[in-house]
């Protein structure tokens, strides 16, 4: 006999309690008396006691059906005044068998239906059998042993069926052990299949009203189908933390460039091209310290809105969420330019009930690089600082972010919005104060209002030069749209786009808008499909460009 299986037998009284089947003679309340750690289980009406008993039955191939009870007495409860209770409370006082109550004592003085008793008495079995084979024999009265016997004559059914359905317990157990992929680690994953495509003539003009080099004034666009492939193995060590590796591969080239849309305001929220090459693109720990604090350490690829600065947006997943690269979130989330060897911390502090601070650093993309104007504090850097409020149904977030690029890495907006506005300066070295405000509100279950505005002051490192860079939002989400699990999405704003330069000829000459609708319907747990559409008015911050319509069919796969 198994220390497991010796466990499960002696917890076998109070788990089968519920279900048991029970006497057709009037039940007994339990009586006041009945010790703390111990569950009543006096009869239930007639009717309750039918559909336990046929739920019972039908839980596992083994359990004897209401049809194959042959004697009146199987369903009779074992009163306190018959001879088979009191035998078993003599033997449960005496050698220890039953641990529900807390001074290992058979007490109550209740009726036990004939299951839960022979549950009881199996405990004892076992525990009897135990002393036997561990050569304390002597421990074993011989009149108990005889006890026994008659007890084990007199249940013989009910030990049958009881012992079948535990056993038919282990197997599975030992099933589950044995083809799990691991004790500590869970695999998740994600696979987009998307179709889509473009239409209207490609951007020719930047914000100035200067030619894009290469551009042609037609639809260089085709429809295309792409996918990306997202593998994460999420390992827990106390329960409470999280190691995440995740492995990702993609063939989704974006709609931008002079080559395709002349636009990168034309981007699709899961875009990105490696040719479907796998490579691990997340590695972070996140751990709890004390109640109130968590802290995640980011190995590759740290994004400020991956990491523990929330974007406070409904839309922020790129396989649930928008279907656009500006509708996801605010951009200036995205200051900080990733890359694969991009390193920082972050820490997310609840300091009172409706407060939280959340804050942190995050390195270059060359993180890992000890040569000289890199490592994790000699190149791109960024510290950002949020406070988040929610009072009741309302969500308020203000966040500072402090940022420098080189020259080579010089991103302001993560590739969202007007050229101008990634780079206000061009490829010069660039450092950035940038602001954002959220609000949101919850009306109801269904219905959620909000939206954002974010400024990034930039600051060219050569020379006295300031830019300011704006955009901003506001959008509708409908949570559970005719079928719990999926989602309505409505959104209008300008993304990112110079509003003032002192270099005259980066600015912006009008302002670009973006208009989306999509609609996430939740085929079952695993599977959604996502048709949506988004229209994009002044492309590159020029109303001389032709007005640009995106059209994305994505169908998300989770496991």
């Amino acid at each position: 006999m198994t220390a497991n299986r010796q466990r499960t037998w002696l917890m076998a009284p109070f788990l089968l309690g519920a279900a048991a089947l029970v006497s057709t003679a009037p039940a007994q309340a339990a009586p006041d008396s009945l010790q703390d750690g111990a569950t009543s289980t006096a009869s239930a009406p007639a009717t309750s006691t039918l559909a336990q008993l046929e739920t019972y039955a039908l839980e596992g191939t083994e359990v004897v059906s209401v049809d194959q009870v042959t004697s009146v007495s199987q369903l009779t409860d074992v009163q306190p005044t018959d001879w088979a209770f009191q035998a078993l409370q003599s033997l449960v006082e005496r050698y220890g068998c039953i641990v529900g109550y807390p001074d290992r004592t058979y007490r109550g003085n209740r009726a036990l239906s004939r299951y839960e008793f022979a549950a009881g008495l199996n405990a004892c079995m076992d525990r009897v059998n135990e002393l036997i084979a561990s050569a304390t024999a002597d421990l074993v009265r011989k009149e108990d042993l005889l006890v026994v016997q008659k007890l084990q004559e007199e249940f013989a059914a009910e030990l049958a069926t009881l012992r079948g359905r535990i056993d038919a317990l282990e197997v599975r157990t030992t099933t589950l052990e044995r083809q799990q992929f691991s004790t500590t680690t869970k695999l998740r994953g994600e696979v987009i299949f998307g179709i889509a495509d473009t239409w209207g003539d490609s951007a020719t003009v930047n914000g100035n009203g200067d030619p894009l080099r290469g551009a042609t004034e037609e639809d260089n666009t085709q429809t295309v189908f792409a996918d990306r492939v997202r593998l994460s193995f999420d390992s827990s060590f106390t329960g409470k933390d999280l190691l995440r590796t995740r492995i990702n591969a993609r063939n989704v080239i974006p709609f931008s460039g002079n080559a395709l849309t002349g636009t990168n305001m034309t981007r699709l929220s899961y875009d990105g091209s490696e040719n479907n090459a796998a490579n691990i693109d997340k590695l972070y720990y996140r751990f709890p310290v004390g109640d109130n604090l968590r802290v995640q350490i980011d190995a590759v690829n740290d994004e400020v809105y991956d990491a523990l600065i929330s974007s406070l947006s409904p839309f922020e997943s790129s396989g649930a969420g928008s279907i656009s690269r500006f509708g996801r979130f605010n951009p200036v989330y995205r200051n900080n330019n990733p890359g694969n060897g991009s390193a920082g911390i972050t820490f997310d502090w609840k300091i009172a009930k409706d407060f939280n601070f959340q804050a942190g650093y995050i390195g270059s993309t060359r993180s890992n690089d000890p040569t000289e104007k890199n490592g994790l504090f000699g190149g791109q850097n960024t510290a950002v600082a949020q406070l988040i409020y929610r009072p009741g149904n309302f969500t308020l977030g203000a966040t500072y972010f402090r940022s420098y690029y080189p020259g080579t890495d010089v991103n302001l907006t993560g590739s969202t919005g007007t050229g101008f506005a990634i780079r206000p300066f061009g490829s010069v070295a660039t450092s950035s104060d940038s602001f954002a405000a959220t609000v949101q509100y919850k009306f109801d279950k269904t219905f959620l209002l909000g939206g954002w505005y974010g400024v990034n002051f930039a600051y060219q490192k050569s020379n006295s030069n300031e830019a300011t860079v704006q955009n901003w939002a506001v959008y509708l989400a409908f949570p559970d749209l005719f079928k719990k699990g999926s989602l309505g999405g409505i959104l209008f704003g300008m993304p990112p786009t110079v509003t003032s330069n002192d270099i005259g000829t980066r600015e912006d000459a009008d302002t670009p808008f973006h208009l989306e609708g999509f609609y996430r319907y939740q085929i079952n747990d695993n599977i959604s499909l996502t048709p949506g559409v988004f229209v994009i008015f002044n492309p590159e911050g020029n109303s001389n460009n032709a007005t640009q319509v995106v059209g994305v069919i994505r169908t998300t796969f989770t496991f």
